[in-house]
């Protein structure tokens, strides 16, 4: 029995616990908090609300990615995979379970602005579902004529995109000026992704490497080459330092961005 008296199955719980914790850099929920902190955060429940649903999100469609109908993955973030550890069946709850939590979040923590708990649940919805989120991302992989880029968008940017307008909607901004903000940083942090599935070592990454090319998983080094790749990296790095000047971003948003951007990139390619 848990602190709010309900009774939990203990495989359910432990593995849930396992899918969150320990975490990685948990750049969604950072870039949640910084943008509200820039807006002068009035009401810090419902963004951290908004912060620790986008991150449940997150981790809920890892334990889905990792199971053996996808990637089939024996690790992530260094430590057995959910379905590694706990066993198939149990993976699969364990991510459904994260994205009905993840709504339950906002909703407890909604009561006191109605209004903005709506719309982020509205964003939540769209990064998530089938669309234009995360499940259509993964569906793009079973797709034989997909593009890299509109898997990219699915798979990675649009969460990405909801955490940075989840942080303006929670402070009473307009999410509009900083959705576009979330996608750059999201096509980023894919293409280093991408870089790094292919070129990176599983020791450093805490991930095995070569899926995307043993599935057939649409990447941009397969479709741009490695300069390719490259430059579209660069491309959208100069994008998002330019939008940080003219939106006068505050230091903790800066600095964030600034700081995922340049950690991104697997290391053999930093010099060039």
């Amino acid at each position: 029995m848990d602190g709010d008296g309900s009774v939990r199955p203990g495989s359910l719980r432990q593995a849930m616990t396992d899918a969150v914790f320990p975490g990685g850099g948990r750049l969604r929920p950072r870039l949640v908090l910084a943008v509200a902190e820039g807006l002068g955060d009035p009401n810090p429940a419902l963004s951290l609300a908004g912060a620790v649903a986008v991150e449940l999100i997150h981790c809920s469609s890892l334990a889905h990615d990792d199971l053996p109908c996808f990637d089939d993955a024996p690790l992530r973030r260094g430590e057995p995979s959910v379905h590694a550890k706990h066993g198939e069946a149990i993976a699969v709850l364990v991510g459904d379970g994260l994205i009905v939590r993840a709504f339950e979040v906002v909703a407890i923590a909604g009561e006191s602005d109605p209004r903005a708990a709506l719309a982020i649940t509205r964003e939540l919805s769209r990064a998530t579902g089938g669309f234009e989120g995360l499940v259509a991302g993964q569906a793009w992989e079973f797709e034989p004529n997909a593009v890299w880029s509109d898997y990219h968008d699915a798979k990675t940017g649009a969460l990405f995109a909801a955490a940075a307008a989840i942080g303006a909607i929670a402070a009473g901004g307009d999410p509009e000026n900083y959705r576009a903000l979330g996608g750059r940083i999201g096509g980023a942090y894919q293409l280093a992704d991408d870089l790094a599935d292919r070129y990176g070592q599983p020791e450093d990454l805490g991930k095995a490497v070569g899926l995307d090319d043993r599935k057939g998983v649409p990447s941009a080094p397969s479709a741009l080459g490695v300069d390719g790749t490259l430059q579209r990296l660069q491309a959208l790095q100069r994008e998002t330092k330019s939008w940080l000047r003219e939106m006068k971003a505050n230091e903790q948003l800066e600095s964030l961005v600034l700081e995922t951007l340049e950690r991104l990139l697997p290391k053999q390619f930093r010099a060039r």
